[in-house]
């Protein structure tokens, strides 16, 4: 396989599945599947999700990252991992068992649970705009799973009972300008993968941005075209599908030393995660006598909690 990269990421139009088109169902999750297969990175178009909502929910954020440091650790993170999580708050290598310096970036965490997810005072319309856009992001990623479900020759409605109570988060990420050299190893976000089934991204082409590690080794820079949203694999679809599906090692680079000043990035990430207690264990089809499971049942909830225990030290 090629190293994911620009031309390797592909494209795929879902507007037609959703929008109920003879055929498109079974087109489209052939496409998704190859790509689950061989990159675990696809970029969609034709979602449905309103632009002004994208930009509503970004300007928002923007403003509250704009607020004094105080001000925005007052949202403590809870013991369920909503609120603030400050500038080298985390460290994602230490999720592949890596030692490095924490991440150059500072994050807002919103969970399912609107009501048990610190909000700030300022700006006003955060929550609305917050909560309208994980409502759009969960109900893409449903539809998304129903793809997922047909590329594997499952039910089309497979995973709606592993899914319906989603522990999902949406995490708006700020990666401010770095006005200072970063320590040898430091990177706005270290090589890692997500943790659940799907990851839906909204980022800025902005210097420093997103890596995809490939197959040979290589490090390939992502652009998403304007409006797109780059999906790709976690850890439990892997698991899920015995790794048939590649949950892709990625990360957010530091710009440039001449573009430092000028290299502040937004990005909205929707991490889409099944129940707490669903079960994820062998999907039917994904394994035989000379392919056997690769890995013991574990319930969502708990696979998580050990990922956010390596990643903020826990």
């Amino acid at each position: 396989m090629d190293d994911p990269g620009v031309d390797s990421v592909p494209v795929i139009d879902v507007g037609p599945f959703i929008a109920g088109e003879l055929g498109a169902k079974e087109r489209l999750a052939r496409a998704i599947g190859l790509a689950c297969e061989n990159t675990g990175f696809l970029t969609i178009t034709g979602h449905g999700v309103p632009p002004g909502l994208t930009t509503r929910t970004a300007a928002a954020a923007r403003t509250f990252f704009d607020l004094p440091d105080d001000k925005k650790k007052r949202l403590r993170m809870t013991p369920a991992g909503a609120g603030y999580s400050p500038l080298q708050g985390e460290q994602l290598a230490a999720t592949q068992g890596n030692k490095a310096p924490a991440d150059l970036k500072e994050s807002l965490n919103i969970s399912a649970d609107f009501g048990a997810t610190p909000w700030p005072a300022r700006p006003a319309q955060l929550r609305e705009v917050c909560v309208a856009y994980f409502q759009a992001m969960n109900r893409l990623a449903g539809e998304l799973m129903r793809l997922f479900a047909t590329a594997l020759a499952l039910p089309e409605d497979y995973f709606a009972d592993k899914i319906d109570r989603s522990s999902s988060f949406l995490r708006i990420i700020n990666y401010p300008p770095q006005v200072v050299e970063p320590e040898p190893g430091q990177l706005r976000a270290g090589a890692h993968t997500d943790y659940g089934t799907l990851t839906i991204l909204l980022s800025e082409n902005v210097a420093g941005g997103l890596q995809v590690r490939g197959r040979g080794g290589d490090w390939v820079d992502v652009r998403v075209p304007p409006g797109a949203f780059v999906v790709n694999i976690g850890d439990m679809m892997m698991r899920w599908t015995n790794d048939r599906w590649v949950s892709t090692l990625h990360r957010v680079v530091n710009p440039p030393s001449a573009l430092r000043q000028a290299s502040r990035r937004q990005s909205l990430v929707f991490f889409h995660n099944p129940n707490p207690d669903a079960v994820v264990e062998c999907l039917p089809g994904c394994c035989a006598p000379d392919n056997p499971p690769r890995y013991p049942p574990i319930t969502a909830g708990e696979f998580i909690a050990q990922k956010s225990r390596q990643a903020y030290g826990g």
